[in-house]
C-alpha cells in the first residue's frame, strides 16, 4: 500500500496510528464475544467466510463511490495474493478450525502470541530494532495474558493439541503478513486494498463452509443475524481498514505488540455481554497488557 504524501505527515503519523489500531483492537476485541454466540447457531468457516465475502462487497462499493480503482497493476498481484492467504484466509481458517478443539479464551490467548512472532521476524526481516523496552513491553503484555489464564497458563491435553497447533500455525501466519505488509506494500488506494485482501481470503473459507459445513439460513435467529452483520461491517470493514491503516504508519513490531489488547478486551466484553467471570485476574490482565501496549508505542 501506498503511503500517504502530506506535508508533515512524519510528525502526525504515530498518533494517528495509534488511533487505528486502538479502533482495531476493540473491534477485534469485540468480536470474540459476538463469534462464540455466531457459533451457537452457524459453524465457524461459514460465519467468518460469507461475513468476509459481505464485507468485502460493502468495501468495494465505499472505493467505488471514493473514486478509488478496484484495478490491479499486474506487478501487484503477488503481494496481494500473499497478504490476502497469510492475512485473512489463514488466520479466518486456522481460527474457525481450532474453537472445535478449544474454547474461546484459550484459542484467543494463544493466537496473541503473534506479537512474539511479529517482533522476531520484523528484526529478522526489516531490521527494526528490538529494545529493551519494546522486550519489556512484549513481556509486561504476556504478563497480562498469563493472568487471563490465572496464572497457569494454558492447560493442554492430547484432546486440544490439534486446535494448539492451528492456532499457533495462525498466529505465525498473521504475524508474517504483517512484516510482509511492511517489505512488500501494496501500491493501491487503502479501501480498495482492504476490499481485495479481504475478498480473496475470504472466498476459500466461505467455499470450503459451504463444502463441508453446509450451513443453514433458517438456523440464524434475529439475534444472530445482528451479530453476523457485527462481523460483517464492524469486524471487516471498519478493522481490517483500520489495521491496514496502522501497518502503514506504525513499526510492524508496534502495530503487533499493540494487538495484544484484544484478548484482554475480549474477555471483559465477554464478561458484559455472556456473564463470564470478572475477577482480580481479568483485572490485573487489563492493567498488565494496556501498560505494555503503551511502552511499546513509546519505544
Amino acid at each position: 500500500m501506498t503511503e500517504l504524501k502530506i506535508p508533515g505527515a512524519a510528525a502526525r503519523a504515530a498518533p494517528t496510528g495509534l488511533m487505528f489500531l486502538a479502533i482495531t483492537s476493540v473491534a477485534w476485541g469485540l468480536n470474540w464475544p459476538v463469534m462464540k454466540l455466531v457459533l451457537s447457531e452457524w459453524p465457524p468457516l461459514s460465519a467468518r467466510g460469507w461475513t468476509g465475502v459481505a464485507g468485502a462487497a460493502l468495501l468495494a462499493m465505499l472505493a467505488l463511490a471514493r473514486g478509488e480503482s478496484l484495478a490491479v497493476p499486474r506487478a501487484m498481484w503477488p503481494r496481494l495474493l500473499l497478504s490476502a492467504f497469510l492475512n485473512v484466509t489463514t488466520w479466518m481458517t486456522l481460527m474457525g478450525l481450532a474453537l472445535l478443539w478449544l474454547p474461546a479464551s484459550e484459542a484467543a490467548v494463544i493466537a496473541y502470541t503473534m506479537p512474539v512472532w511479529a517482533s522476531l521476524l520484523a528484526w529478522l526481516l526489516l531490521g527494526e530494532r528490538m529494545s529493551w523496552s519494546r522486550l519489556g513491553a512484549l513481556l509486561m503484555a504476556f504478563a497480562g495474558i498469563a493472568a487471563l489464564m490465572g496464572g497457569n497458563g494454558i492447560s493442554g491435553s492430547m484432546e486440544k493439541l490439534p486446535g494448539i497447533v492451528m492456532v499457533l500455525v495462525g498466529a505465525f501466519g498473521f504475524a508474517l503478513g504483517t512484516v510482509a505488509a511492511k517489505r512488500l506494500p501494496l501500491a493501491l488506494p487503502l479501501v480498495s486494498s482492504a476490499a481485495l485482501q479481504i475478498g480473496i481470503g475470504c472466498v476459500p473459507v466461505a467455499l470450503a463452509g459451504m463444502l463441508f459445513e453446509h450451513p443453514d439460513l433458517r438456523a440464524l435467529s434475529g439475534v444472530g443475524w445482528g451479530l453476523m452483520a457485527y462481523m460483517t461491517v464492524v469486524q471487516f470493514c471498519i478493522a481490517y481498514v483500520c489495521w491496514f491503516a496502522a501497518l502503514q504508519r506504525l513499526p510492524a513490531s508496534v502495530a503487533a505488540i499493540g494487538t495484544l489488547a484484544v484478548p484482554v478486551i475480549g474477555v471483559v466484553a465477554s464478561a458484559v455481554a455472556l456473564h463470564e467471570p470478572l475477577g482480580w485476574g481479568q483485572i490485573a490482565a487489563l492493567i498488565f497488557t494496556l501498560a505494555g501496549v503503551v511502552l511499546a508505542t513509546r519505544s
